[in-house]
């Protein structure tokens, strides 16, 4: 059971009086925590990042690659200039394993949501997947499009791990679909994956076989170029910070 607001007893309501001696009421400060509160409950943060903030990311350590900076200046900016100067445009963060990606994008969406109440979710984009697959099992009640009508309607929407999953070509047309209807309606689209944007030297196509994979070989060309319409790419680079500076260890 929640505690009553000892400002409005609950009413959700305060009177106060004007300089001129008269009353009059207010919405009560505790109607903006409530809804900030169900705000972060609605954008489904995992809890293990339920931490990460754009305040508590880590930049300065010893050996930190200047581009850690850098990304988290762009991620602060970001969230400051939101919605304005941003025009429905979002951020991808590429870079490799454990250099603070999905960190910077939680803390992105948290910012927004606490400092401008914007509606977010975040997605997992394996499970996304799973979740969509598994709907098309007849004993399953939910939809298709009950699980992807939320992802179509944030107004600020996080995909974590863009092409982790094995690229088929039904998992291209479910990301084309989820892309393409969030560009349509220009909605904010933050990304991070593993990926590469593009490969040495900038031609997708090149000698394949003798490359690392690129997000265009994950997703299709495709819909990787209309990420380049709908996100700015934000590098990160350097060493697996879980393994070095946040490695689990006992007391």
């Amino acid at each position: 059971m929640s505690e009553i607001c000892p400002k409005c007893d609950g009413m959700g309501m305060r009177v106060f009086r004007r300089a001129d001696g008269s009353q009059a009421a207010e919405t009560c400060e505790c109607q903006h925590v409530q809804r900030v509160s169900r705000l972060l409950t609605r954008a489904a943060v995992p809890r293990r990042y339920e931490h990460c903030s754009l305040d508590s990311y880590e930049a300065s350590f010893p050996g930190a690659d200047r581009s850690l900076g850098a990304a988290a200046m762009m991620a602060r900016r970001f969230a400051d200039r939101y919605p304005a100067d941003t025009d429905g445009r979002g951020l991808m963060m590429t870079g490799s394993i454990g250099v603070g990606k999905t960190h910077l994008a939680v803390g992105i969406l948290q910012a927004l949501i606490l400092e401008k109440g914007v509606h977010g979710l975040f997605c997992d984009y394996r499970e996304l997947l799973k979740e969509i697959q598994n709907s098309y099992n007849p004993q399953v009640a939910t939809t298709e499009l009950q699980i992807l009508r939320p992802v179509f309607d944030a107004e600020v929407l996080v995909i974590d791990e863009l092409g982790a999953a094995k690229p088929t070509d039904w998992v291209w047309d479910t990301v084309a679909h989820i892309l393409n209807t969030r560009y349509n309606d220009k909605r904010t689209t933050i990304i991070t994956t593993n990926y590469a944007d593009q490969p040495p030297g900038g031609t997708a196509g090149a000698n394949r076989a003798m490359r690392e994979e690129t997000l265009g070989d994950r997703i299709g060309e495709r819909m990787r170029s209309r990420l380049a319409e709908m996100c700015v790419v934000v590098e990160m680079n350097g060493s697996d910070f879980r393994r070095g500076v946040r490695r689990a260890r006992f007391a």
